[in-house]
Protein backbone atom coordinates (compact mmCIF):
# COMPACT_ATOMS: atom_id res chain seq x y z
CA UNK A 1 0.00 0.00 0.00
CA UNK A 2 1.56 3.30 -0.75
CA UNK A 3 3.44 5.04 2.30
CA UNK A 4 0.83 8.59 1.29
CA UNK A 5 -2.41 6.39 2.04
CA UNK A 6 -1.35 5.26 5.26
CA UNK A 7 -0.25 8.66 6.52
CA UNK A 8 -3.57 9.95 5.42
CA UNK A 9 -5.25 7.55 7.30
CA UNK A 10 -2.48 8.35 10.79
CA UNK A 11 -3.66 12.09 10.20
CA UNK A 12 -7.06 11.36 11.26
CA UNK A 13 -6.18 10.50 15.00
CA UNK A 14 -4.21 13.79 14.87
CA UNK A 15 -7.58 15.71 13.38
CA UNK A 16 -9.63 14.24 15.72
CA UNK A 17 -8.26 14.97 18.74
CA UNK A 18 -7.46 18.44 17.43
CA UNK A 19 -11.68 18.87 17.21
CA UNK A 20 -12.02 17.06 20.63
CA UNK A 21 -9.53 19.03 22.12
CA UNK A 22 -11.50 22.89 20.31
CA UNK A 23 -14.57 21.47 21.50
CA UNK A 24 -13.88 21.34 25.07
CA UNK A 25 -12.82 24.53 24.79
CA UNK A 26 -16.24 26.32 23.20
CA UNK A 27 -18.54 24.34 25.37
CA UNK A 28 -19.94 26.24 27.78
CA UNK A 29 -19.88 25.35 31.44
CA UNK A 30 -23.22 26.24 32.55
CA UNK A 31 -24.87 24.87 29.32
CA UNK A 32 -23.50 21.83 30.17
CA UNK A 33 -24.30 21.91 33.86
CA UNK A 34 -28.24 22.84 32.60
CA UNK A 35 -27.86 19.86 30.19
CA UNK A 36 -27.54 17.38 33.24
CA UNK A 37 -29.78 18.66 35.21
CA UNK A 38 -32.49 18.09 32.57
CA UNK A 39 -31.43 14.70 32.29
CA UNK A 40 -31.16 14.04 35.06
CA UNK A 41 -34.26 14.99 36.49
CA UNK A 42 -36.80 14.13 33.10
CA UNK A 43 -39.11 11.36 33.36
CA UNK A 44 -38.20 10.22 29.91
CA UNK A 45 -36.06 11.43 27.19
CA UNK A 46 -36.20 11.39 23.31
CA UNK A 47 -33.30 12.01 20.52
CA UNK A 48 -33.29 12.86 16.96
CA UNK A 49 -30.97 13.36 14.15
CA UNK A 50 -30.01 12.30 10.40
CA UNK A 51 -27.12 10.09 9.13
CA UNK A 52 -24.17 10.22 11.15
CA UNK A 53 -25.90 12.04 14.14
CA UNK A 54 -28.74 9.82 14.56
CA UNK A 55 -26.66 6.70 14.65
CA UNK A 56 -24.73 8.64 17.07
CA UNK A 57 -27.71 9.92 19.26
CA UNK A 58 -28.86 5.91 19.37
CA UNK A 59 -25.84 5.42 21.08
CA UNK A 60 -26.86 8.43 23.50
CA UNK A 61 -29.96 6.78 24.28
CA UNK A 62 -28.12 3.81 24.90
CA UNK A 63 -25.57 5.46 27.71
CA UNK A 64 -28.60 6.80 29.21
CA UNK A 65 -30.56 4.06 29.63
CA UNK A 66 -27.09 2.17 31.25
CA UNK A 67 -28.06 4.52 34.35
CA UNK A 68 -31.33 4.28 34.62
CA UNK A 69 -32.78 7.10 32.75
CA UNK A 70 -35.19 6.06 30.21
CA UNK A 71 -34.10 6.95 26.68
CA UNK A 72 -35.28 6.44 23.02
CA UNK A 73 -34.01 7.31 19.97
CA UNK A 74 -36.55 8.49 17.58
CA UNK A 75 -36.31 8.66 14.32
CA UNK A 76 -37.14 11.88 12.10
CA UNK A 77 -38.89 9.99 9.92
CA UNK A 78 -41.08 8.28 12.60
CA UNK A 79 -41.70 11.28 14.38
CA UNK A 80 -43.83 13.37 12.53
CA UNK A 81 -45.48 9.81 12.15
CA UNK A 82 -46.83 9.16 15.75
CA UNK A 83 -43.63 8.77 17.14
CA UNK A 84 -43.71 11.94 19.13
CA UNK A 85 -46.21 10.60 21.30
CA UNK A 86 -43.35 9.23 23.57
CA UNK A 87 -42.48 13.03 24.58
CA UNK A 88 -44.82 14.20 27.16
CA UNK A 89 -44.74 17.70 29.32
CA UNK A 90 -41.79 17.93 31.55
CA UNK A 91 -39.63 15.16 29.60
CA UNK A 92 -36.10 16.27 27.08
CA UNK A 93 -35.50 15.84 23.92
CA UNK A 94 -31.90 16.35 22.47
CA UNK A 95 -31.46 16.84 18.89
CA UNK A 96 -28.05 16.44 16.90
CA UNK A 97 -27.00 19.05 13.73
CA UNK A 98 -23.35 20.05 13.24
CA UNK A 99 -25.47 22.61 10.76
CA UNK A 100 -28.43 23.67 13.05
CA UNK A 101 -30.64 23.32 10.48
CA UNK A 102 -31.63 20.23 9.55
CA UNK A 103 -35.84 20.15 8.54
CA UNK A 104 -36.58 17.32 9.86
CA UNK A 105 -35.51 18.26 13.38
CA UNK A 106 -36.79 21.76 13.11
CA UNK A 107 -39.99 20.44 13.10
CA UNK A 108 -39.64 17.85 15.89
CA UNK A 109 -38.35 20.53 17.86
CA UNK A 110 -41.63 23.02 17.32
CA UNK A 111 -44.00 19.77 18.35
CA UNK A 112 -41.75 18.69 21.85
CA UNK A 113 -41.89 22.61 22.43
CA UNK A 114 -45.64 23.09 21.79
CA UNK A 115 -45.92 19.90 23.91
CA UNK A 116 -44.04 21.46 27.13
CA UNK A 117 -40.95 19.51 26.89
CA UNK A 118 -37.51 20.45 27.44
CA UNK A 119 -34.89 20.78 24.10
CA UNK A 120 -31.39 20.24 24.14
CA UNK A 121 -29.10 20.95 21.03
CA UNK A 122 -25.92 19.88 19.97
CA UNK A 123 -24.46 21.94 17.23
CA UNK A 124 -21.49 23.82 15.96
CA UNK A 125 -23.68 26.99 14.59
CA UNK A 126 -25.09 28.62 17.49
CA UNK A 127 -27.10 30.89 15.06
CA UNK A 128 -28.93 28.29 13.47
CA UNK A 129 -32.88 27.41 14.09
CA UNK A 130 -32.46 24.82 16.12
CA UNK A 131 -29.80 26.71 18.51
CA UNK A 132 -32.13 29.48 18.97
CA UNK A 133 -35.19 27.57 20.03
CA UNK A 134 -33.51 25.17 22.15
CA UNK A 135 -33.46 25.63 26.30
CA UNK A 136 -29.77 24.44 26.28
CA UNK A 137 -27.33 24.43 23.30
CA UNK A 138 -23.93 22.75 23.66
CA UNK A 139 -21.79 23.80 21.39
CA UNK A 140 -18.86 21.41 19.15
CA UNK A 141 -16.29 22.16 17.13
CA UNK A 142 -14.97 20.14 14.08
CA UNK A 143 -11.72 21.55 12.42
CA UNK A 144 -12.22 19.39 9.37
CA UNK A 145 -13.54 15.86 8.74
CA UNK A 146 -11.10 13.15 8.18
CA UNK A 147 -11.27 12.30 4.32
CA UNK A 148 -9.40 14.63 2.03
CA UNK A 149 -12.34 16.25 0.62
CA UNK A 150 -13.72 17.33 3.80
CA UNK A 151 -17.30 16.00 3.69
CA UNK A 152 -17.47 12.36 5.09
CA UNK A 153 -19.38 12.41 8.74
CA UNK A 154 -15.80 11.63 10.15
CA UNK A 155 -14.96 13.75 13.18
CA UNK A 156 -17.92 15.27 13.89
CA UNK A 157 -19.00 11.45 14.93
CA UNK A 158 -15.92 11.32 17.24
CA UNK A 159 -16.55 14.63 18.64
CA UNK A 160 -20.29 14.45 19.21
CA UNK A 161 -19.99 10.88 20.53
CA UNK A 162 -17.67 12.52 23.38
CA UNK A 163 -19.90 15.16 24.26
CA UNK A 164 -22.62 12.37 24.85
CA UNK A 165 -20.02 9.99 26.96
CA UNK A 166 -19.49 13.22 28.87
CA UNK A 167 -23.18 14.07 29.38
CA UNK A 168 -23.62 10.29 30.19
CA UNK A 169 -20.11 10.51 32.79
CA UNK A 170 -21.53 13.85 34.63
CA UNK A 171 -25.60 12.38 35.21
CA UNK A 172 -23.83 9.47 36.35
CA UNK A 173 -22.25 12.00 39.21
CA UNK A 174 -25.52 13.61 39.34
CA UNK A 175 -27.96 11.29 40.39
CA UNK A 176 -25.24 9.10 42.59
CA UNK A 177 -25.90 6.09 40.35
CA UNK A 178 -24.13 2.60 41.75
CA UNK A 179 -22.32 0.00 40.26
CA UNK A 180 -25.05 -2.48 41.96
CA UNK A 181 -27.69 -1.07 39.90
CA UNK A 182 -25.88 -1.57 36.60
CA UNK A 183 -24.93 -5.24 37.53
CA UNK A 184 -28.93 -6.22 37.99
CA UNK A 185 -29.65 -4.46 34.36
CA UNK A 186 -26.08 -5.67 32.54
CA UNK A 187 -25.66 -9.13 33.98
CA UNK A 188 -23.73 -10.72 30.77
CA UNK A 189 -20.87 -9.60 29.13
CA UNK A 190 -17.09 -9.23 30.48
CA UNK A 191 -18.43 -6.13 32.63
CA UNK A 192 -21.77 -7.68 33.49
CA UNK A 193 -19.92 -10.81 34.91
CA UNK A 194 -16.93 -8.98 37.03
CA UNK A 195 -19.26 -6.82 38.58
CA UNK A 196 -21.91 -9.68 39.74
CA UNK A 197 -19.21 -11.62 40.92
CA UNK A 198 -18.21 -9.28 43.73
CA UNK A 199 -21.82 -9.39 45.03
Amino acid sequence: MDKLILDHAYDAFKIEAESLAATAEVMDREQFAKAVELLSKAERIGAAGCGHSGICCQHFCHLMCCVERPARFISPAEAVHGALGYIQKGDVMLLMSRGGKTDELIQIMNICRGKGASIITVTENLDSPLALGADVVLAMKVTRECDKYNCQGTTSFAVTSAIFDALQTAVLEYTDFQNQKFAVIHPNGAVGKRLNETK
